[in-house]
């Protein structure tokens, strides 16, 4: 009873920016089935690879098309995710925003690379470029297929580069979403990159808004998006992963500043933005008060004009 009165009636906080988050329902994690499916067999694959048992040959590239057909997304998921990354439920009426694909493309992408020669437990997210060419109406399931495009080993690090389409019932190609993954290596030149090197928000560039995110953010942007990866919520395995404390999602950042553009630039008209290219340059972590900025085209979230900066990117809108 108490959780039921919980999810009718979430705990409202207030951020730094004045925002209202809420606290997200733990039975949105009951819709999460493909993604924990695919987070266990990532983790099978560890297992192996611990064993001793190498993986399959080096993958063609380009690789196969993996397909599935998405059902419906929850409205009240939908609703409560578009909260949780500070944007307006009513600035989507009848549509899904397109930052939640992760949710239903994360499950293919780990069946497209499951057999590649990296230990893929240790990919991280580098960046993704959405292209947004129609809306995604809620209700509406969606056709969707992933592939592997290609895979650059420098022998310090690989980048694995895998494409997203998700087609609706009237638009073949609704977006596309190009995700690269990094796998660490630790192999040829180990010098570290100068911490001066490091991409910075511009210092004349202008704040949008302010966020103050604390360390159950990462929990709760599992429970929506069902990446439960355990350095985003629990600070032991954070820690034994090289970061202080638990570090956000990358896609909730990416999400976040999506958000600040709608509010902030397009007073709400979600139809507005195109597309936006991101690198996640730096872990954020939590707890955290960050903001988002933009420069001409680009936007960056960072801790301030001139301080280090945690996504880069650009971003073009329909005139």
């Amino acid at each position: 009873m108490v959780e039921s009165r919980v999810g009718r009636q979430a705990i409202r906080r207030t951020g730094e920016s004045g925002e209202s988050f809420m606290a997200v329902p733990t039975r949105y994690i009951l819709h999460q089935g493909p993604m924990l499916g695919a987070l266990a067999r990532a983790a099978l694959v560890a297992v192996k690879s611990a064993s001793g048992q190498p993986n399959e040959a080096p993958a063609q590239i380009p690789g196969p098309i993996v397909t599935a057909r998405i059902p419906a997304r929850p409205p009240d998921l939908v609703r409560d995710y578009v909260r949780h990354v500070g944007g307006d439920p009513a600035w989507y009426r009848g549509q899904v925003p397109a930052h939640l694909f992760p949710q239903w493309v994360f499950p293919l992408q780990a069946r497209g690379i499951e057999g590649l020669q990296y230990p893929i437990q240790r990919v991280l997210n580098g960046g993704s470029r959405l292209q947004m060419n129609a809306p995604l109406p809620l209700g509406e399931p969606y056709e969707l297929s992933v592939q592997l495009l290609d895979i650059d080993d420098n022998g310090r690090r690989a980048v694995i580069h895998q494409r997203a389409i998700t087609s609706t019932s009237t638009h073949r190609e609704a977006i596309v979403a190009d995700v690269y993954g990094i796998v660490p290596l630790g192999g040829g030149d180990k010098s570290a990159k100068r911490k001066d090197d490091r991409p910075r928000v511009p210092v004349m560039a202008r704040e949008l808004a302010r966020w103050k995110l604390g360390t159950n953010v990462g929990l709760e942007f599992a429970k929506l998006t069902g990446d439960f990866n355990p350095i985003h919520w629990i600070p032991p395995a954070a820690r034994a992963n090289g970061f202080r404390n638990v570090i956000n999602h990358g896609f909730s950042t990416m999400a976040r500043a999506i958000e600040g553009l709608n509010r902030s630039l397009f007073s709400g008209e979600v139809g507005r933005l195109e597309a936006i290219d991101v690198k996640f340059t730096k872990p954020l972590v939590l707890p955290a008060k960050v903001g988002l900025y933009i420069e001409d085209d680009s936007v960056f979230v960072g801790d301030a004009p001139g301080g280090p900066a945690y996504l880069v990117g650009t971003y073009s809108v329909r005139s």
